[in-house]
């Protein structure tokens, strides 16, 4: 994300509410993957909501896109070759890494297709993206299509006139999805091709449009947040309720997520959005997001998941391990990553220079 509007100095809150959802989706994760047999509101109600979470990232990342494209495509300072440069590049290595350890893994012929439509980072644009290799990586490839189509994006956010009627749209267009064309007689057997809805663009495209949307109103939210933060808390707290009662549809997760942006872009100093660690976790959280699982399934074949049997130890063991491992995973791979990056461009520049 860039910061052409300042969001990693005046919204510092963004990566501890990046921070924070990554850390809800792994819980998650490992809760439905591990078997350990828990009850209760929080294992059986709580914990697997954070699969909405994703959405959370979808919006944050309209915005971001925002802050850091939308002015310099609006001034034209930035072409769309340059724009695509830049988020492959920033994506695509560790990413490509990711996929190559997880076929080295679990190799296959299946596998090695997957590998390839996921290494084009175009896997968004298939009808039915039902891809093993990496799964969680369905949420980068719908926010890539997003990246694909920003260009456009940024012609509906012309104005907010037009902006709001892009959103009205998108509210249509998700429901329209939801309950006509991804219905049985549109997609033929949707339980056995495992279809999801949350995969497709055009049905998650009202949590990117509504991001766009925060950051044309950022400054009055941001300055009514920072001034009104009992009053942005509790409605936060009414949004979070409202999913619980009403059910977790497009609607209560709108009113979530915008509200929790929302009470975000008024936390810039102190408190559990605003800390060394929460900045640490949110500046790696896609690269959380993405090896997550992967760690998940080292620790799977190593017979340690259920290490302290099937009960809350072996899941608070397991959580634990899973996103520490993925931390260090983080961080040891960006640096090689850059560690091979600087060599190439030496390389190069040497090559260049006789």
């Amino acid at each position: 994300m860039g910061d052409a509007c300042g969001m990693k100095e005046r919204y510092k809150g963004i990566d501890g509410l990046k921070a924070y959802a990554i850390l809800g989706i792994a819980l998650m994760h490992i809760l439905s993957n591990g078997n350990f047999g828990l009850n209760g509101f929080v294992f059986q109600k709580l914990i697997p909501s954070f699969t909405n979470l994703v959405f959370l990232f979808m919006m944050v990342s309209g915005f971001g896109m925002c802050c850091g494209y939308y002015q310099k495509f609006k001034n034209q300072k930035i072409g769309v070759g340059e724009f695509y440069n830049k988020r492959y590049s920033k994506i695509w290595p560790y990413f490509a890494l990711l996929c190559v350890l997880d076929f080295v893994m679990s190799p296959s012929k299946s596998a090695l297709y997957e590998v390839f439509a996921n290494l084009t980072l175009c896997q968004g644009l298939l009808p039915n993206m039902n891809i093993s290799v990496i799964g969680v990586s369905w949420t980068l490839a719908v926010i890539f299509v997003f990246y694909l189509l920003f260009p456009f994006f940024c012609f509906l956010l012309e104005n907010k006139k037009r902006a709001w009627l892009a959103f009205i749209c998108a509210v249509i267009y998700n429901f329209v999805c939801s309950s006509y064309f991804f219905d049985e007689s549109h997609i033929a057997d949707r339980v056995a091709v495992n279809f999801s809805a949350r995969t497709n663009i055009l049905y998650c495209e009202v949590y990117f449009i509504a991001g766009g949307l925060i950051f044309l109103y950022r400054k009055e939210l941001a300055e009514f947040t920072s001034k009104h933060k009992v009053i942005a808390g509790a409605i936060l707290l009414i949004a979070a309720v409202a999913y619980f009662a009403l059910g977790g549809n497009t609607l209560t997760m709108l009113f979530f997520c915008v509200a929790a942006l929302v009470y975000t872009l008024g936390c810039n100093r102190g408190g559990v959005l605003v800390n060394p660690v929460a900045k640490f976790l949110g500046g790696i959280c896609f690269e959380i997001y993405l090896c997550h699982m992967v760690i998940y399934r080292v620790l799977e074949k190593l017979h340690l998941v259920h290490l302290f049997g099937n009960g809350l130890l072996a899941y608070i063991f397991t959580a634990v391990a899973v996103i520490c491992g993925s931390v260090v995973f983080s961080v040891c791979a960006k640096w090689f990553l850059n560690k091979i990056e600087t060599f190439l461009k030496e390389r190069v520049r040497r090559v260049n220079h006789v």
